[in-house]
C-alpha cells in the first residue's frame, strides 16, 4: 500500500506574506469526508486508482490530528489503466489546468519529509511533485527520487531529491539536488516565471527559512497544466510505453508526507514568502 501523508494546518499561516493563488494546507476541521466534496482544497477525483474515493484512502491518525494519510492498496493504485505505474496523487481543487495559477510569476511551496516506517524503494524512479501541461505532454517541472530511468545525474546516489527541468528538454536539466535525509522537512520554494520562461529554486531545511540555491535558469515552463503532490512510482525495466510495462512489486508499503503546499503570486515586487 502506499502512504502519504499531508500536514495539517490552519488557513492562516503567518509564514505566508504574499498574495495567495492556491491554499493546499488542509484545515484542522477536515474530516475523512472533507476530502471527497468540494470544501477540500484539493481535487476529489485526481489522481488515484479506479473507482476509489479519498475518504477510502486517507487516514487521519490520532496523533495530534495533525496529519492525513493516504493508503490505497498497491492493485488498486493504478490510474486510467496505467498498469506500469503506481499513482497516488492530490490535485489543488483550484487548478484547472488552465487556470492562473501557471501564468505570469508564481512560487509553488511544499515541504517534504520520508515516511522512515514505509521506505521508498530507491530501485524506482519517483515522481513526488510535477506540474504536468494541460495537454499531458510533458512534466515542466519536477522533483524526482530514487533510480531515474537513464541515469541519475553524474552518477548521484539514488537516496537523493532531484529538482529538474522539463523533461521533454535535451538534455533535461537537473536544477538542484539534495540528499533526502531523514527526520527533517524539505523545504521548497519554486519561482516559476511564466512570462521569462525560467526556474529558480530556494530550499531549506527544518525550520530554516528559505534562501536561493540556484539562479533563475531557463527552463521551459510554457503549456500551463496541473501541478501533482503525491508518489508516481515508475517501473523497472520499462519498454516503450512505460505506462503499460516493466515490473512493480506486490505488497507495496511506501510513503512520503508533505506539508504547507501553497502557491503566492509574485509578480508584484518578486515577493516570496522565505519562513516554511
Amino acid at each position: 500500500m502506499y502512504l502519504i501523508s499531508i500536514l495539517v494546518l490552519a488557513a492562516i499561516v503567518a509564514a505566508q506574506k504574499c498574495p495567495l493563488q492556491f491554499d493546499g494546507r488542509v484545515p484542522k476541521d477536515a474530516t475523512l469526508a472533507t476530502f471527497d466534496g468540494s470544501s477540500s482544497p484539493f481535487n476529489a477525483q485526481y489522481v488515484l486508482g479506479a473507482n476509489l474515493k479519498w475518504s477510502g484512502v486517507l487516514q487521519l491518525p490520532a496523533v495530534n490530528s495533525s496529519l492525513v494519510r493516504s493508503n490505497p492498496t498497491h492493485d488498486k493504485s493504478i490510474f486510467n489503466s496505467q498498469t506500469g505505474f503506481r499513482r497516488a496523487e492530490l490535485l489543488p481543487l483550484s487548478n484547472s489546468g488552465t487556470d492562473t495559477s501557471t501564468t505570469g510569476i508564481k512560487t509553488m511551496h511544499f515541504s517534504i519529509m520520508k515516511d522512515t516506517a514505509r521506505p521508498l524503494d530507491t530501485a524506482h524512479e519517483y515522481q513526488l511533485f510535477f506540474l504536468e501541461s494541460s495537454d499531458y505532454s510533458t512534466n515542466q517541472v519536477v522533483l524526482k527520487y530514487g533510480t531515474i530511468i537513464g541515469g541519475n545525474p553524474s552518477g548521484a546516489n539514488p537516496d537523493t531529491l532531484f529538482l529538474q527541468g522539463n523533461v521533454n528538454s535535451k538534455p533535461i536539466s537537473t536544477i538542484f539536488s539534495t540528499r533526502f535525509t531523514p527526520g527533517t522537512w524539505h523545504n521548497f520554494g519554486l519561482v516559476l516565471d511564466f512570462v521569462k520562461g525560467t526556474t529558480q529554486v530556494y530550499y531549506s531545511t527544518g525550520n530554516s527559512p528559505l534562501a536561493s540555491v540556484s539562479k533563475a535558469v531557463t527552463n521551459n515552463v510554457a503549456g500551463q497544466g496541473q501541478y501533482h503532490f503525491g508518489i508516481l512510482k515508475k517501473p523497472v525495466n520499462p519498454d516503450f510505453d512505460i505506462t503499460k510495462s516493466g515490473k512493480q512489486p506486490s505488497g507495496i508499503n511506501e510513503g512520503v508526507m508533505f506539508g504547507g503546499i501553497f502557491e503566492e503570486d509574485s509578480s508584484s515586487n518578486s515577493c516570496i514568502s522565505l519562513s516554511p
